[in-house]
């Protein structure tokens, strides 16, 4: 099975450069990414999409889905819990550390990464099981993080900078 897996576009929390797992939407110019993403996506042969529920990736995915294709919402493909650090500005904390997967750091109040990568693997064990030939999944960075360590392996642990940028699309074979 194919996956297409695309970052939501830019919303206000990625703009405001705050932790964010609210339910925020696109701003200006991640409606824009997504309009433009559209096109790329219209040239990709899905049979589902597979979305977080948090609307702006729900925006994305009403924007990209080109094909009119079903579209399956999955709280497991919600971002990393934040906790206690939702809406603190990111560099009110070790950001290196909170995408360390060995960390012993505690900062807060949040979803502990094997947790959330346990979830994410879960996902995708899952997805593995259905019957689809290639699969649209619209998420988010963390989640991307962690299904690059799926594909990956935890290699060294850190994971900060091995996220999708807003709309940015990678391909996996599952």
């Amino acid at each position: 099975m194919k996956i297409y897996l695309v970052r939501h576009g830019e919303a206000t929390s990625n703009l405001e450069h705050v932790y964010n797992r609210v339910d925020d939407e696109l701003t200006e110019l991640g409606i824009k990414q997504a309009e433009t993403l559209a096109n790329l996506v219209n040239a990709i042969d899905y049979d589902v999409v597979i979305s977080s529920p948090l609307t702006r990736c729900i925006q994305t995915t009403n924007i990209i889905n080109t094909h009119n294709k079903e579209v399956i919402l999955d709280s497991n493909l919600k971002e990393r819990d934040a906790g206690n650090l939702i809406g603190t500005p990111l560099e009110n904390s070790n950001r290196e550390e909170y995408w360390n997967y060995n960390t012993t750091l505690v900062q807060g109040e949040y979803e502990d990464i094997k947790d959330f990568f346990k979830r994410i693997s879960n996902f995708l064990d899952e997805l593995k099981k259905k019957d689809y030939k290639s699969v649209l999944i619209v998420s988010h960075s963390g989640v991307s993080k962690a299904i690059n360590a799926y594909f990956n392996g935890i290699g060294d642990g850190y994971f900060l900078n091995k996220g999708l940028s807003n709309c940015e699309i990678k391909e996996y074979d599952l």
